[in-house]
This record gives structure tokens, C-alpha cells and sequence, in this order.
């Protein structure tokens, strides 16, 4: 879909900012996109949301050209967003508002069987660890560089089919447990992963909910996640390019059987993969 092109009027100043905006309405748990266009005498900085800023950054492959990512979490209310962008202007700092509107996804629900120990965790040592690697996690996700890794449009881990999609309810044993905070490939033990693009290596570990987990950073904010893996193939801290492999799958962690988990993050905020994909790819990383 082409993106919609807005044109907000300063009549204070006579200026307007030119910015184009892929969709008005964003699913929980999707994110936004805004691209802005170069305007003279002026700087685009951050855009606000709430308590949360996000930094305006220069386009990965045209660094004359800036966007901003803006996710929205699962749990995000169906309600008109408020977004407050900071630019500097003569010097002076300046803030323009507009609207997006959150809907309801419409996530359908799933059951899913697995060992009650990975579901209701007693153990004190357990409980410990699954705290320790959710803040190890978080710790990652919400480091973000000025630095972009990727130059080339996103491809899949592996190609197969998808067997669960993003934001699914969770019944785990008749439970409700939250909900699918990726999108499930079909891949029998020892299938190849890859790497969706080039990323410095963020984390190489085995986890207790996700299992065999390799986490990459691409720079600006954006992590794609690799879980339930039976081997690695890579270290922290290496660099990684595109299709590169990553290790094998498993049936490592919470899982039914064997498959990949493929996750992405924003900014520390889980969003849908697959559609984050889609729109980095056609808008950002297409060469126009």
C-alpha cells in the first residue's frame, strides 16, 4: 500500500512538516511508520507517545531521508493516540501533534498441551531464573543504537509453513497464559535458521521458556528473536549478515514439539513479525 501523505501546517510560522504515514489505524500489537521528508531549516528529533520517546533516525539506506518506528503492544488499548513531534526549528525546540488510532486486532484464541512444569513453574529456583532471563532480555531490547545494520529487504528464518500466527490467545492446559508473542514456523528437529538480516549478535542462550534463544539486534531499535533452537551457530558480539545460519531447531523450552519461534521487538516492545516486516520492507528498504 502506498503510504498517505500529510501535510501539517504551521500557521504560527508558515512552515509545514512533510510527512508520510503508512497506516491511520494500527492493530494492537502492530507498529506505525512515519517517514519524514527533508524540510529546510529544520530538524526532526523524537516523537513522543505517552511516557515513551522515540528517536527520529535516518533511513538505512538514504541517510538524507528520516522515519521512526512506533509499536504498539498487544496490550495496548483500542483508543486515538496522541503523537507529539519534537523538531528544532531556527534553533528553537518545537512539538506538532497528530492522531493514529488503535483498534482491536481481533486475535483469535488457541490450546495448547505442554508439561504443567513449564506452565505453573514451584520451584523458587525456577521462578528465579525465569526473572533473571526476562530482565537479561529486557536489559537488550531497550538498547538502541544510532546505528543501522541492515541495508536489504528482510527474508523469513526458514521457509515453511506457518503453523501458528501472532497474538493468538494462549490456553496453556486450559489456562489462559497471555498470548502468541510471535509467529510459529513448521521445522522438524535440525532444520537450518537463519538470520532475517545482518544484526550484531545480541544473545546466544538456552532459556526456560524459550528454550535454545538467539536474540539480533539490527540497529535503531529493532531485535528479531530465534527460539526453541537445538543448537547455535553463532557467539554474542559477532556480526551476522543476511541468511547467515544461526543453528538448528529444536523442541527446546515451553513447546508441543519441534518448530521455530520467531519473534521481533521495538524499542523493548513485542509486535507482530511478520508485519513489521512487511511495511521495513516496503517503505524503507525498497531503494526508492
Amino acid at each position: 500500500m502506498k503510504s498517505i501523505l500529510l501535510l501539517l501546517i504551521f500557521f504560527s510560522a508558515l512552515m509545514a512538516l512533510d510527512i508520510e504515514v503508512v497506516s491511520w489505524k494500527i492493530p494492537n500489537g502492530q507498529t506505525a511508520l512515519l517517514e519524514f521528508n527533508e524540510t529546510e531549516g529544520l530538524e526532526y528529533k523524537s516523537v513522543v507517545v505517552g511516557k515513551k520517546s522515540f528517536t527520529i533516525f535516518s533511513k538505512p539506506n538514504n541517510m538524507e531521508q528520516k522515519y521512526v518506528l512506533i509499536p504498539f503492544s498487544y496490550y495496548e488499548k483500542a483508543e486515538n493516540k496522541t503523537l507529539k513531534i519534537k523538531y528544532i526549528q531556527d534553533g528553537t525546540t518545537k512539538i506538532q501533534r497528530l492522531l493514529l488510532k488503535v483498534i482491536n486486532g481481533k486475535y483469535e484464541k488457541e490450546e495448547i498441551h505442554v508439561s504443567s512444569a513449564k506452565v505453573n513453574p514451584k520451584s523458587k529456583e525456577v521462578k528465579q531464573r525465569i526473572s533473571k532471563e526476562y530482565n537479561e532480555a529486557m536489559k537488550i531490547y531497550s538498547n538502541v543504537t544510532q546505528k543501522s545494520y541492515i541495508s536489504k529487504p528482510f527474508i523469513a528464518p526458514l521457509s515453511s509453513k506457518i503453523t501458528s500466527a501472532f497474538g493468538k490467545a494462549r490456553v496453556y492446559n486450559g489456562s489462559l497464559k497471555g498470548y502468541h508473542s510471535g509467529t510459529d514456523y513448521r521445522a522438524a528437529m535440525g532444520t537450518e535458521i537463519v538470520a532475517a538480516n545482518d544484526a550484531k549478535v545480541a544473545l546466544v542462550k538456552k532459556r526456560f521458556y524459550s528454550g535454545g534463544t538467539v536474540l539480533l539486534n539490527h540497529g535503531q531499535g529493532i531485535y528479531t528473536c530465534y527460539f526453541h533452537m537445538s543448537k547455535f551457530n553463532v557467539k554474542e558480539g559477532q556480526m551476522v549478515k543476511q541468511g547467515d545460519i544461526l543453528g538448528l531447531s529444536g523442541k527446546s523450552g515451553r513447546v508441543t514439539g519441534p518448530h521455530l519461534h520467531f519473534s521481533a521487538r521495538i524499542n523493548a516492545v513485542q509486535v507482530d513479525p511478520l508485519q513489521l516486516i512487511s511495511i521495513l520492507n516496503k517503505n524503507l528498504l525498497t531503494g526508492n
